[in-house]
């Protein structure tokens, strides 16, 4: 049996559609004509597609993991295609000196008991 745990958002996330406006000074610009090597194009729909930063978000997903260990809570952001945290706090390190000085004080508590002079 496992002694961490995942909490996992329930439910799809909400996109929002966004609709630029056109500015008026664009609406009633005079077209004009230009060389075909210095006209500027439109840029290509799927570049808009690879820079949106919401689709970004939409791959990341947020897990609270508890490290028994550290009794510490642990927030993570994993990238859900490749299942790699991209962030953690606390990170690794701080999580490791935790457990560590968890182990020592528990240790030296049993050792107290043990060392407790029980006669009467």
């Amino acid at each position: 049996m496992s002694t961490d745990f995942n909490i996992k958002p329930v439910g799809a996330s909400v996109i929002a559609t966004y609709v630029e406006p056109a500015f008026n000074a664009a609406k009633t610009a005079v077209p004009t004509q230009l060389p075909p090597d210095k006209a500027v194009t439109a840029p290509d729909a799927s570049l808009h597609v690879r820079n949106n930063p919401q689709a970004e978000t939409d791959r990341l997903s947020k897990q609270v993991v508890i490290d028994r260990a550290a009794a510490e809570i642990v927030y993570r952001t994993v990238d859900s295609a490749t299942s790699l945290v991209v962030r953690q706090y606390p990170d690794e390190a701080r999580l490791r000196a935790r457990a560590y000085l968890r182990a020592m004080d528990i240790a030296r508590e049993d050792n107290m008991r043990r060392n407790t002079d029980l006669r009467i």
